[in-house]
C-alpha cells in the first residue's frame, strides 16, 4: 500500500511530535483536535520544537518551513480522515476514549486506510475489534520525544495482516525510524520494563529511601539514563503514568500496583511539567 496522506488525531505532547515525524518524512499531514485551544497549543509545541532545532543547528530554516508547509490542522475529524491513507490516534490513554476514536476513524476513512494507535499499554486487538477492518489495525508506539527518538514499537493485533505490517514498517523507515515488532500484550516491551521502574521510584521517594534528586541522580550517573525516572514522569505526565500503571495492575496483577504517592500527586493536580508542578516545581 502506498501511503501519501497521514492524519494524526490529538495534538498534545505526543500527537504534536508524531505530526512532526510524519511531515519530516515528507508526508502531507492533517492534525485534528477537539478545540481551537488544543489546536493552538499543539501548534505552539510544534513551532517551539522546530525553532529549538534550528537554534541548535540541528535543522536549517528551509527544512523547518518545509515541515510546517506539510502540516494542516482542523477541528473536523470526519474531514481529517476522509482522504487519509494512514490515521494515527494519539488521544488520552483510556480504553473507552480510544475505542470511540477508532470507531470514528473506521466510519469516516477510506476502506483501504490503515488505523494505528499510539497507545502505551492497551490491547491493539481490543481497539481493532470495534472496527470493520481489524486486519488493517496496528500499534505504532512512539517514544518521547518522538521527533528525536529513533525507535518505534510496532504491535500486531490478532488479525493484523502482513500487508498492513509491511506498509507501516516501510512508512516508519521513510520517517527515519528503526522498529521492533512485538506481540500484543499490555505495555508491549519498553513500557512493560520501564514504567514499573518509574513507579518504583515513587515508592522509594515515599518511604524516604532518598531525595527525588538523589533517586534521579542514581539512575543518570549510575545507570546511564538520559533522564532520571522522577524527572521523566514529570516530563510525560504523572496522569499518563498512573493510567498506564492502572492498566498493568488490572491486567497483570498486584506487583504493578500504582505507588500511593503517584496517586496522591495526580489527585492534587500535580501532573508534572504541563501543570508547572509534579515531583519537582517548574518555573513558568
Amino acid at each position: 500500500m502506498d501511503i501519501k496522506n497521514v492524519c494524526v488525531i490529538g495534538m498534545g505532547t505526543m500527537g504534536s511530535q508524531i505530526g512532526i515525524v510524519c511531515a519530516q518524512g515528507g508526508y502531507a499531514t492533517t492534525m485534528v483536535d477537539i478545540s481551537d485551544q488544543q489546536v493552538e497549543k499543539g501548534l505552539k509545541l510544534i513551532h517551539s520544537f522546530l525553532k529549538a532545532q534550528v537554534n541548535k543547528k540541528k535543522m536549517d530554516q528551509a527544512k523547518m518551513e518545509k515541515i510546517l508547509a506539510l502540516i494542516r490542522t482542523t477541528l473536523n475529524l470526519k474531514e481529517a480522515v476522509a482522504q487519509a491513507d494512514l490515521i494515527i490516534e494519539a488521544v488520552f490513554e483510556d480504553i473507552g476514549v480510544k475505542k470511540e476514536t477508532f470507531k470514528a476513524m473506521d466510519a469516516g476513512s477510506p476502506k483501504e486506510a490503515i488505523l494505528a494507535s499510539n497507545t502505551s499499554t492497551l490491547w491493539i486487538s481490543e481497539l481493532a475489534a470495534v472496527t470493520g477492518r481489524p486486519e488493517k489495525c496496528i500499534g505504532t508506539h512512539f517514544l518521547i520525544p518522538a521527533a528525536l527518538t529513533r525507535m518505534v514499537e510496532v504491535i500486531r493485533g490478532v488479525q493484523t495482516s502482513d500487508e498492513t505490517h509491511a506498509a507501516i514498517i516501510d512508512f516508519l523507515a521513510k520517517c527515519g525510524k528503526e522498529t521492533v515488532t512485538v506481540a500484543d500484550s499490555p505495555g508491549f516491551v519498553i513500557n512493560r520494563l520501564y514504567l514499573p521502574l518509574v513507579n518504583e521510584a515513587f515508592f522509594a521517594l515515599e518511604t524516604g529511601l532518598a531525595s527525588a534528586e538523589d533517586i534521579d541522580k542514581s539512575c543518570t550517573k549510575g545507570l546511564g539514563f538520559p533522564l532520571g525516572p522522577l524527572a521523566a514522569a514529570d516530563a510525560f505526565g504523572l496522569d499518563i503514568l498512573l493510567a498506564c500503571m492502572r492498566t498493568f495492575y488490572n491486567e497483570l496483577g498486584d506487583k504493578y500496583r500504582p505507588a500511593p504517592l503517584l496517586t496522591k500527586l495526580v489527585k492534587a493536580g500535580r501532573l508534572g511539567r504541563k501543570t508547572g508542578q509534579g515531583v519537582y516545581v517548574y518555573k513558568k
